[in-house]
């Protein structure tokens, strides 16, 4: 009798055993398969970079991209203090080359991929009455807004301009600092100020602002937008197919749309 409730004993188990145990959905083994890289970006590449990511990973399906977007001088101050980043595309070339003097960019993998133009802005169903950038200094204008000089590119470059047809010191209470260039677009778009100062191509997709006037390219340092591998990655060979992606002519012409001028 105990040998008879031995081997039931074990016929149980062998049929409720499988029963109990997990199995994970095909598609979730295949998501857990992925290679995750971190690309650390400019905030304003955001429209362009997101296309780009869905076109690589339709032939790159092995890889996952995902994005860390915000001002390149934050970003920039990420990766100094150890922040996970793999490639890490600026919008200041300063911020670019001082990551590269710490020795924390792959000397052999940078490049200058992208440039862009600084542009006034108001809202576009309430105008504020300008024409050009000195228009800023009337008294009808009350609130400029531009990202934060020190770690925002675009309000970099803003400042240098307003600096070079020097109003800068006049414009000290109008203006509004904010954390990246999408906020200037917002306050403009939703006439929180009265005019913002962003690039160009902050522009598209957005129907509720318009161009006051394109700032000379001499008032400010050359916009150039830099890529490079950060060396700590340790996913070299996914990491460089990304990074050779964006300089092919998918990745171009994607950029182009958007309104970025490529460097060749």
């Amino acid at each position: 009798m105990k040998k008879k409730g031995l081997i039931w004993f074990f016929i149980v188990i062998l049929v409720f055993l499988p029963a109990c145990s997990t199995k994970l959905p095909e598609k979730d083994i295949k998501q857990a398969k992925k290679i995750e890289i971190t690309i650390s970006a400019a905030v304003s590449l955001d429209s362009a970079l997101m296309e780009i990511k869905t076109q690589f990973e339709k032939t790159n399906k092995q890889i996952a991209i995902l994005y860390n977007l915000g001002g390149s001088g934050a970003l920039k101050q990420q990766i100094i203090q150890g922040a996970p980043a793999d490639i890490f595309i600026s919008a200041s070339k300063d911020h670019f080359e001082e990551l590269a003097i710490k020795g924390l960019i792959d000397e052999q993998n940078q490049t200058d991929l992208l440039s862009n133009q600084i542009v006034l802005i108001t809202n576009k169903s309430k105008p504020a009455p300008l024409t050009n950038f000195k228009d800023l200094n009337k008294s009808g204008i009350k609130k400029v807004a531009i990202g934060t000089p020190a770690t925002v590119p675009a309000g970099m470059y803003a400042k240098q301009t307003l600096q070079k047809l020097d109003i800068w010191d006049r414009l000290q209470s109008k203006i509004i600092q904010t954390k990246d260039v999408r906020q200037v677009l917002t306050y403009v778009e939703t006439n929180s100020v009265d005019a913002g100062i962003v690039y160009m191509t902050d522009l598209k997709g957005s129907d509720k602002v318009k161009v006051v006037t394109v700032a000379d390219e001499q008032s400010h340092e050359p916009i150039i937008y830099s890529a490079g591998i950060i060396k700590s990655s340790v996913k070299k060979k996914e990491v460089s197919l990304f990074y050779d992606y964006l300089q092919t002519p998918t990745a171009r012409a994607i950029f182009k749309k958007y309104g970025f001028k490529v460097l060749d």
